[in-house]
């Protein structure tokens, strides 16, 4: 034991990959205040000092886990995942719903337990079921007001009491958080369009807060704490929140003084299309703020286009199923990159939400602009989707620096399904996530789930990443855009530490490195891609302590 200081805890009998190319396998971690303090072999050459690390962790009344032979991996970095959304067990849960008739039975069961309901809140509607006009649902409301939320986030469904009591007039073309969708007679279809822009974060938020229960800072807290415990449980020990308003930034801070953020949280603001260029200023004093390890706010996200199953997302031919459009931006492409080139001589890192393969085309090429007028830096800006790529952009990532974070999950036919296939047409499929394209160009990756547009935990979006199949083992979707389960983790790990300026301290099991890890089993290493499905996160620990253990 001599020479080996006391250790808080000790990892034993693991299959520990590292990812470092210098060992990129060791048995057996050491850590101490909240750092890896050693790793090394727990058997042949060498396991000696395992022991003697353990047995100065246990005279010191520190805590010694055997792996039971489990993977251990660095904690899982989600780039992209609104912890703020989602998680509501006071919405109605509308996931997998194919009909008006099912949505109608799903809201019937949610009133049964909820008699006294003001308002019907629901989440996860699913594309095929969105086609209800503003009175299907009457039968089953019983004259309540019903506001649902499509599983994007992007649009919602209203029927006509919420449209009487949010105001929705005969002229009435725009709400401070959403689009008022008309039919040919010019009647109110009951689709609220551009909420993702309008009403999740900022002036829109707000507003819908002071008549929605849905956006009381109570019911935003409890989302909150149920999606960073949910995190923990999936094995994610740092996030970052992609869309985030300055009143959301003192909820953060109460979970990190309650407890409830047990990893770390990077909070990206949101400057809305036709925000003022002051919100900039508050920004940069937020920033100032909040700059600690646990809570972070760095980056500003920016939309460029919209989604492609509603035909807004941005492309450079008109969609499949709608040839009399090719969708539109939320920007002109002057004002845009003039946009972007004040946030980077800000010194802001920028995530753009870029889907369609113009809306990334423009997005890149503000992107250049903010290089060419401001000199080049180590900005590590992102395009965030990266839906459909035209080819002649693919190397652009690797020669601005700008990380591709992607959502590999997004591409199975359970999420992103027959409505996004049909809008594109097959004749583009092969550039649709282009995550392999990416990667063989250079492009950095980092990975994320999108919660709550899709389940968030990381070991599913990796089977995805490896198969391009849906959960229930269906045909591939562009198969030839699969990766390997080596690209597939460090795009979760490393990539996505480098994303947030972290690789120096997150991503990877070394000495001097934070002291989050997660045990995982099955072995993923040890199997065929299908299977890892099943592969779950037994042990998370983050910054060396245990927060979540079954084994």
């Amino acid at each position: 034991m001599a020479g080996v200081p006391a250790a808080d805890l000790v990892i034993r009998n693991a299959r520990v990959y590292t990812l470092s190319p210098a060992q990129p396998w060791a048995g057996a971690v050491a850590c101490r205040g909240g750092q890896i303090a050693w790793t090394g072999p727990d058997r042949g050459t060498g396991h000696e000092e395992a022991a003697d690390w353990a047995a100065a962790a246990r005279q010191a009344g520190g805590e010694v886990i055997n792996a039971g032979g489990r993977v251990v991996l660095p904690g899982f970095i989600d780039s992209h995942n609104h912890v703020r959304l989602g998680s509501d067990t006071d919405c109605a849960q509308l996931t997998g719903a194919r009909s008006v008739a099912e949505l109608q039975a799903r809201i019937t069961d949610w009133l049964t337990a909820h008699p006294g309901a003001d308002w019907i809140e629901g989440e996860g509607l699913d594309y095929p079921a969105l086609r209800p006009g503003p009175d299907s649902l009457d039968g089953a409301a019983g004259g309540r007001p019903v506001f649902l939320f499509d599983y994007s986030g992007h649009a919602v469904w209203v029927n006509r009491a919420a449209m009487q009591r949010l105001g929705v007039g005969a002229g009435t073309g725009r709400l401070p958080f959403g689009v008022v969708e008309r039919d040919a007679r010019g009647e109110p279809t009951g689709l609220l369009t551009s909420f993702a822009t309008l009403g999740l974060a900022g002036d829109g938020h707000q507003a819908l807060a002071a008549v929605l229960p849905w956006g009381s800072p109570d019911r935003r807290y409890q989302r909150l704490q149920r999606s960073l415990a949910m995190a923990i449980r999936c094995g994610i020990t740092t996030i970052t929140e992609p869309q985030s308003g300055l009143d959301d930034l003192p909820l953060y801070q109460r979970a990190q003084d309650d407890g409830s953020l047990r990893g770390r949280l990077i909070a990206a603001l949101f400057h809305p299309p036709g925000a003022s260029r002051d919100l900039l200023d508050r920004f940069d004093a937020a920033r100032r703020r909040y700059a600690g390890d646990r809570l972070r706010v760095a980056p500003v996200k920016l939309y460029i286009d919209d989604v492609i199953e509603r035909h807004t997302a941005a492309l450079f031919e008109p969609y499949a199923d709608a040839p009399h459009t090719s969708g539109d931006t939320f920007y002109d492409p002057d004002e845009f990159a003039d946009l972007v080139g004040e946030l980077d001589a800000r010194r802001f890192q920028v995530l753009i939400h870029a889907i369609g393969d113009r809306g990334v085309h423009i997005a890149l090429n503000a992107l250049e602009h903010a290089r060419r007028v401001n000199g080049p830096r180590d900005s590590r800006h992102q395009l965030v989707h990266i839906e459909l790529l035209a080819s002649r952009d693919l190397h652009r990532f690797a020669k601005l620096g700008v990380i591709a974070c992607m959502q590999p999950r997004h591409c199975a036919a359970d999420v992103g399904g027959p409505e996004w296939r049909a809008a594109v047409g097959e004749r583009r499929w092969p550039r649709a996530w282009p995550v392999a394209s990416l990667h063989q160009a250079g492009a950095p990756l980092a990975f994320s789930s999108d919660w709550n547009v899709a389940e968030m935990d990381p070991l599913t979006g990796i089977y995805t990443a490896l198969t391009r199949r849906d959960l229930a083992g269906g045909e591939p979707f562009a198969p030839a855009q699969t990766i390997g389960l080596q690209v597939a983790i460090a795009a979760y790990t490393a990539g996505s530490a480098y994303a947030s300026f972290r690789e120096r301290d997150l991503g990877r099991i070394t000495p001097g490195r934070a002291a989050d890890l997660i045990a995982v089993s099955p072995d993923p290493f040890g199997m065929a891609p299908e299977q890892i499905r099943d592969c779950h996160v037994d042990l998370t620990i983050a910054a060396g302590q245990v927060c979540h253990r079954t084994c």
